[in-house]
């Protein structure tokens, strides 16, 4: 079932058209891609879905709720939440209290929140750094600490910007795992990711934008056979074989 719908998106600053009329669908327990070179218009997608930039025309919906003109703060109570390019953690806490201060907001029958957290740092395969200050983090850590953070507001649906950068090969593997994991527990995954290997290989469906416009939407073997998506964005010799 589709969770998060986004039609006739744009958003326009003066002339400058950012995102063009993109519809997307995301469903409930997969891993939605949605790619495109720098500037093609995906954070700024992102920032109308999570409230933080306004959309000129279009609608955006979560579930059966129009959420387009709601605040930021209220479409993450009904279950919006998402990870940054840039690592926003507070640097001064412990890994544990950084998760602890979206579990504290974000009341669950799970249990107290503390050990709401506690359980989401161990599910990213940090509790043995659990105590440790976040800025003392490597850069593959640091990313997992900023997901179970967002996982710990108990999000329908999860945007990821960027997730796997700075991530070496060994921790993008985990990474990966740990995304199919939660998608296969239910959660919808929206995922914006330079890392096309990556991206072909857990995604479910994969949307392309470029110049703020959809390009395509398809299947990983799909669009990697788009002459437009590979003249665009791929470049030639993008091996289907070799990422699927």
């Amino acid at each position: 079932m589709t969770i998060l719908e986004v039609r006739e998106l744009t958003v326009a600053f003066g002339g400058h058209v950012a995102v063009d009329a993109v519809d997307l669908d995301v469903p409930e327990g997969c891993i939605t891609g949605l790619i495109g070179p720098n500037g093609a218009g995906k954070t700024t997608t992102f920032n109308v879905i999570t409230g933080l930039q306004a959309a000129t025309r279009g609608r955006v919906l979560l579930g059966d709720v129009d959420i387009t003109k709601s605040a930021a703060h209220r479409r993450a109570r009904l279950g919006v939440a998402r990870t940054f390019q840039r690592l926003e953690l507070f640097g001064s806490l412990s890994v544990l209290d950084n998760v602890l201060t979206a579990a504290e907001l974000s009341p669950s029958e799970a249990g107290d929140a503390r050990s709401v957290a506690a359980t989401l740092v161990d599910q990213v395969g940090l509790g043995d750094v659990a105590d440790r200050r976040a800025d003392s983090l490597s850069t593959g850590n640091a990313r997992l600490v900023e997901l179970a953070r967002a996982l710990a507001s108990r999000p329908r649906v999860l945007l990821l910007d960027e997730p796997a950068s700075g991530l070496d090969e060994s921790e993008t593997g985990q990474f990966s795992d740990l995304l199919v994991e939660l998608a296969n527990e239910g959660l919808a995954i929206l995922l914006v990711e330079h890392d096309v290997p990556l991206v072909m290989k857990i995604c479910e469906t994969i949307t392309v934008l470029n110049f703020g416009a959809v390009l395509a939407t398809g299947t990983a073997a799909e669009i990697q056979a788009n002459k437009m998506v590979v003249d665009a964005y791929l470049g030639q010799g993008t091996d289907v074989a070799a990422v699927s």
